[in-house]
């Protein structure tokens, strides 16, 4: 089957849910996902923000902070720009209804943790990214110009390549007209033809023997955009950090805490 869409956005996290969202209000968009809608690293992710809050704080202090401990190895104009606009992109996420914890004065309990000068760290309980995507999935479904494509598995982004041409990584114009994506369901691969593709697939931990990453997270769309002689750099960089704990005789042998916070409940000081 061929689909024709304005947009075509390839991952259900923070990323691919917040850009739907917006590309929403220009044109048609399908999201796809390989698995439920709600299952991304997102979704596991505990400690907060980090945006500048206080008349106390500024964005040069965040500035320093983050170059500091980036030890060198920042780019110091897209650190500029992330913290320059973080304030506003919170705000927006308040605004789309995700809760952030508050003190008994009503205002917002700021975290402080290593590498900050200033408690500037938003947080949900130890489950922010869980009531992040929460807050955008309900946008997201109530959204009439957005179509979520869940259990679809993109297979390859469609290029020049899919038309005869021979395409190298110095081939001037690569052009993306969509992907191929495989219903995981039934078995069926459909076109999906569309003006623009994002990818917003997260990372690889899965090529890993052990990763606190869950499952989805395989690396694919790095690979579809290498195969398709797109530029891929900065990969050790790609990182997502959960509280686990760690079981070396299953796989995989990471588990989020929340998941399992039984185990704590049934541990008791020994007898002396």
């Amino acid at each position: 089957m061929q689909i024709k869409t304005d947009y075509l956005v390839i991952g259900s996290g923070i990323a691919g849910l917040s850009f739907a969202l917006k590309a929403a209000q220009k044109g048609k968009v399908i999201l796809i996902t390989k698995s439920n809608q709600d299952e991304s690293n997102t979704k596991y992710a505990q400690g907060g923000i980090a945006a500048v809050w206080h008349d106390t704080d500024s964005f040069e202090k965040h500035i320093e902070d983050t170059l500091i401990a980036g030890a060198g190895l920042c780019d110091e104009k897209i650190v500029r720009l992330v913290v320059t606009e973080g304030t506003e992109r919170v705000k927006e996420l308040i605004n789309l209804g995700t809760q952030f914890d508050k003190n008994q004065k009503g205002e917002y309990d700021l975290a402080k943790e290593g590498g900050h000068s200033e408690s500037r760290i938003l947080h949900y309980k130890d489950i922010t990214g869980y009531e992040i995507e929460r807050a955008l999935l309900n946008k997201i479904n109530k959204d009439p110009n957005i179509e979520v494509y869940d259990h679809y598995y993109a297979i390859d982004i469609i290029t020049q390549h899919h038309l005869g041409e021979l395409i190298t990584s110095k081939t001037p114009g690569i052009t993306c007209y969509g992907a191929y994506i495989l219903n995981t369901k039934n078995g069926h691969i459909d076109t999906v033809l569309s003006k623009i593709t994002v990818m917003a697939t997260g990372g690889a931990g899965h090529v890993y023997a052990t990763t606190t990453n869950p499952k989805i997270a395989t690396g694919d769309g790095i690979a579809m955009v290498y195969r398709a002689k797109g530029h891929v750099k900065d990969m050790e960089f790609v990182q997502f950090h959960p509280t686990s704990l760690y079981n070396p005789e299953e796989n995989p042998s990471f588990f989020n805490y929340r998941s399992y916070s039984w185990i704590w409940c049934c541990v008791k000081k020994p007898k002396r």
